[in-house]
């Protein structure tokens, strides 16, 4: 540690302190002020690194690792934190430098393997991330971000058997897992023992994993309570299989076992051949079908968009579009009336060629799915409501990023076994870029409509 006058000491002390403790913007103080007045401590500039990166200031966070290795090249940890800063930048060669220098001063330490697999696989080297994150798995066999990473991995390239088993690794549920008593179901015989299956991640994963609470059972259990998102609650008591329907914020009934959600592929040995994916397993209510007719336009073909995701989804930035003015192409297309159905964040984007936007009239997923029973087609991005349409087994087009692509659209395939007959999935080309895929989007829906006026 270089040397510096003992008040720098105690507020180097004090700032690492607060650190830990989760308070970085008391951290942050204390380390700046260290740093004026012993401004070569490396240690400082990479613990002031760390503070930065707790809140987000990403490019800065950067610059103090940066400051730390010009006074201290020798710390591994530095160029560790440097490279998961960098790869959250997409400054993805700089990143796998960065694991590089950190690998010629610590060869045998699993963070640094796990970094580099998480470069590779946003560079598209699978392989080799492959490679890495096996390494790290190999040094730390319980290393649980570099077994889900090769699960993401692995999933997304249809080796289902070990991705399904490397995906146990995720940690999603813990908070639920310590609140329940009974044991976890681990694929044993069910005759006729109740199970709960508890909530895990998004809506879209909800909707696209609830279909497994039929297959439950089918599996022999007796009854099956299934946790939700409070705005699902009332769309998934159209779920086949499920006999009770809790919200994450209701008291959870007792229950002789419980599975997460995401864990019943794996438990019930899905492949890509044997997805249970008969459609479909979710219904618009009747009457709110009815309530929401009028809204609808009542000429032309009835396209419903959906053009950005949740803004916190740490993809959302190359899933969702910039703005509704991006499909302005399709706009081109006669006879088509377009709905918008966005809700949150682009909700209150507006063009003169949507006929009607409902966002703001929506309260929950059982509106939006009798929204949706009544359109011809749905275009979206990678969100839930594209989940939803594929549930109702109304068309759905997807249109996916080519940078870190969710694992459950699989590699190069215009088509979902998840929803077969009903998804088309659009892809940008290698190196991202929505024009070429909304030029795909309208002269398909140029076809789509002219097949729909033959009729």
């Amino acid at each position: 540690m270089a040397k510096f006058f003992p008040d720098a000491e105690a507020l180097f002390l004090d700032g690492t302190q607060r650190l830990t403790a989760g308070d970085a913007l008391g951290a942050e103080t204390c380390l700046r002020a260290a740093l004026a007045l012993a401004p070569t401590l490396a240690e400082a500039h990479a613990n002031l690194g760390l503070a930065l990166e707790a809140r987000g200031a990403l490019a800065e966070a950067a610059g103090c690792y940066h400051s730390a290795i010009a006074h201290n090249p020798t710390l591994p940890q530095t160029f560790v934190n440097l490279a998961g800063v960098l790869l959250l930048l997409r400054q993805l060669e700089d990143a796998e430098m960065a694991c590089a220098q950190a690998l010629r001063l610590r060869r045998d330490d699993p963070d640094t393997w796990c970094n580099l697999g998480a470069v590779y696989a946003r560079m598209g080297l699978e392989l080799e991330s492959e490679e890495a994150c096996r390494e790290a798995i190999h040094l730390e066999p319980g290393h649980a971000k570099a077994r889900f990473n090769l699960a993401y991995l692995l999933l997304r390239q249809g080796r289902w058997e070990e991705g399904w088993a490397q995906f146990e690794s995720r940690d999603w549920y813990a908070a639920l897992a310590r609140q329940l008593p009974c044991p976890r179901w681990q694929g044993e015989l069910l005759a006729g023992r109740s199970v709960l299956v508890g909530f895990e991640a998004g809506h879209g994963d909800m909707l696209q994993f609830g279909r497994y609470c039929a297959e439950l059972k089918a599996r022999g259990a007796g009854r099956v309570t299934l946790l939700c998102h409070p705005p699902l609650k009332r769309l998934l008591a159209t779920l086949p299989g499920v006999d009770a329907l809790v919200a994450f914020d209701e008291e959870v009934p007792s229950t002789d076992c419980w599975t997460p959600l995401l864990s019943l592929p794996a438990l019930c040995q899905t492949r890509l051949d044997t997805v249970p994916a008969t459609l479909p397993y979710l219904h618009a209510e009747t009457a709110l079908r009815a309530a929401w007719a009028p809204h609808l336009p009542t000429t032309g073909l009835r396209v419903g968009l959906v053009w950005k995701g949740n803004p916190r989804f740490e993809n959302d930035a190359e899933r969702s579009l910039p703005h509704l003015a991006t499909l302005q192409p399709l706009a081109a297309v006669a006879g088509v009336s377009f709905i918008s159905l966005q809700k949150g964040a682009g909700e209150n984007e507006s063009a003169p060629w949507l006929a009607t936007s409902l966002g703001v009239q929506i309260h929950d997923f059982a509106d939006t799915a009798a929204i949706v029973a009544e359109l011809d087609l749905l275009i979206s991005v990678d969100t839930a409501v594209a989940h939803l349409a594929g549930a109702l087994g109304k068309p759905c087009w997807v249109l996916l990023p080519d940078y870190l692509t969710d694992w459950r659209w699989l590699t190069g395939r215009s088509n979902s076994p998840w929803y077969p007959e009903v998804m088309r999935l659009f892809r940008q080309s290698a190196g991202g870029g929505w024009g070429p895929v909304v030029e795909e989007v309208a002269a398909a829906l140029h076809a789509f409509a002219a097949r729909h006026f033959e009729r």
